[in-house]
């Protein structure tokens, strides 16, 4: 199904089935209207004799320097290639189709000063899976992700590499072969397609997506371990939660109450548990849970916003009057990407500690050292456990805030940055490291309540257990344990184990 977007109202569920599924986009007719207004607004700038930064004199630094009318077009096209200066590898399609599809949004305000042919042409790019090789690295966060954006607008000129069909090749061969053909820049265009936080936004939602999935994800596994744990269900009760007031705590307590009901786990012991309180790790789920879903939920306000925001420079206003500004500057996504980096931390750290418990006879109440029913001959899941340790660990030297490192650039015109893009490009080994944690958890949990027999246990976290035994088997000897450790990262970062109790009962995040 094709997922219309209407510029300045796209939603994030709009964004996510695009990251997700590679959804076929249209952009709504109505916004040709502005586009083209503002596109015949550039023209006259051109055609008169006024000085307009970025359509008739140079960028940054060298803005005081006219450029002669026949060199307007010279000038956008050497913009482009010389700051096609990304290095690293390339980033995925997925998230290149999200930065097209950023960009798209962003010239549909009718602010940018494009011709509708330029719009058209990134619609084609999507329609036909052109997809430019955009380097990862290059980008702070300010006067726009110029280098990434640089690469992708390099193929719509047909310079620089794209992917079609699986195929790395020559832009002018990717458009050709997908029948577009490639556009000569006019005033004001190429800084248009550069000038814009379209990267930056791109991988902060992509990890804000897989951020969401991973929290949706640990609710579950918590929940195993829990029971596993012979843990009480008691500080989940809802009127503690309302107490405090926190939705996020409100959901996540919910949710838990929820999975676990109906456990015959928890009903053998309720009666004679001696103990008096549980650690936090079970006990404060809720609280550490919940406060990460309201932080996801404050960056995706954020994120939802400026994915629809006009944000190269100069831009027409509604006047018709051509204004330089500074919405270039990612600040508001490089705090949000913060925001979500402490939150893949938080979620790993206390999973960890749970796996941690799991495994360690003196804090489990009775399950075998290391999940393991003849500890020393076997290890049992003892390094599965080590792992998820360094995982945690790297995601918490990770989580340091990008946004305070500012750097001046461009000569000191650009004396503050934002540092956004790779705030948001590190989303993507925190979360698939947060992936790996609660896998095994998942893990560790199926194996766990099974210990428990013959007391099963609740239906919702039973179906869980079935998809965590349809990939792996249960662990009654040593083995090679590496293709497990893949197979249960890929069930959580597939979704599928929020699929095998029913997303509903999950809380979500949204704007």
């Amino acid at each position: 199904m094709t997922r219309t977007l209407t510029p300045g109202k796209a939603t994030l569920s709009d964004l996510e089935d695009i990251y997700w599924n590679g959804a076929a986009i249209a952009l709504d007719p109505s916004a040709h209207a502005g586009i083209a207004r503002a596109a015949d607004c550039i023209a006259r700038v051109v055609a008169g004799n006024d000085p307009v930064y970025g359509v008739n004199t140079g960028f940054g630094k060298l803005a005081s320097i006219r450029i002669d009318r026949g060199d307007v077009t010279t000038l956008q096209r050497n913009l482009i290639l010389s700051h096609c200066c990304g290095v690293g590898d390339p980033l995925e399609g997925s998230i290149v189709r999200l930065i097209l599809t950023l960009k798209l949004l962003s010239l549909g305000r009718g602010a940018s000063g494009v011709r509708p042919a330029l719009v058209a042409l990134i619609e084609g790019m999507l329609a036909q899976g052109v997809l430019p090789v955009i380097p990862e690295k290059g980008s702070v966060g300010a006067s726009g992700d110029l280098a990434p954006l640089a690469h992708m607008a390099a193929v719509m000129m047909g310079h620089g590499e794209a992917m079609l069909k699986g195929e790395r090749m020559a832009g002018d061969t990717a458009l050709a072969r997908a029948g577009l053909t490639p556009v000569v820049l006019e005033a004001k265009e190429g800084l248009a397609l550069i000038n814009g936080t379209q990267v930056s936004t791109a991988l902060a939602l992509a990890g804000l997506f897989r951020a969401k999935r991973a929290l949706r994800s640990a609710i579950v596994t918590g929940a195993l371990s829990t029971d596993a744990a012979m843990g009480s269900t008691a500080p989940f009760a809802e009127e503690i939660h309302t107490l405090r007031g926190h939705a996020g705590q409100i959901e996540v307590a919910a949710a838990l109450r929820a999975l676990m009901d109906g456990s015959g786990i928890r009903a053998a012991h309720q009666d004679n548990d001696e103990r008096v309180q549980d650690p936090y790790c079970l006990r404060c789920q809720p609280q550490v849970g919940g406060a990460c879903l309201d932080v996801l939920r404050q960056a995706a306000r954020t994120l939802e916003i400026e994915a629809n925001a006009a944000t190269d420079n100069p831009l027409v206003l509604s006047s018709g009057e051509v204004v330089s500004g500074g919405n270039f500057h990612a600040e508001p996504v490089a705090l949000a990407a913060d925001m979500i980096a402490l939150a893949v931390a938080e979620i790993g750290a206390i999973a960890q500690r749970r796996v941690a418990m799991l495994v360690d006879p003196a804090l489990s109440y009775g399950l075998p050292g290391f999940l393991t029913t003849r500890p020393g001959l076997n290890s049992g899941m003892m390094i599965a456990e080590v792992t998820t340790a360094a995982l945690m660990s790297e995601n918490k030297q990770m989580a340091h805030p990008a946004s305070v490192d500012s750097t001046p650039t461009s000569a000191n015109q650009e004396d503050h940055v934002s540092m956004a893009c790779h705030g948001a490009r590190r989303l993507l080994p925190m979360t698939q490291n947060l992936f790996w944690i609660l896998g095994v958890e998942a893990m560790m949990g199926a194996q766990g309540v099974e210990l428990r027999a013959p007391h099963q246990t609740s239906p919702q976290l039973l179906a869980a257990k079935a998809a965590i035994r349809n990939r792996i088997a249960p662990m009654a000897e040593d083995r090679y344990m590496a293709g497990d450790m893949a197979a249960a990262g890929d069930l959580i970062a597939s979704g599928a184990l929020i699929d095998a109790v029913g997303g509903d009962l999950l809380p979500g995040v949204s704007a």
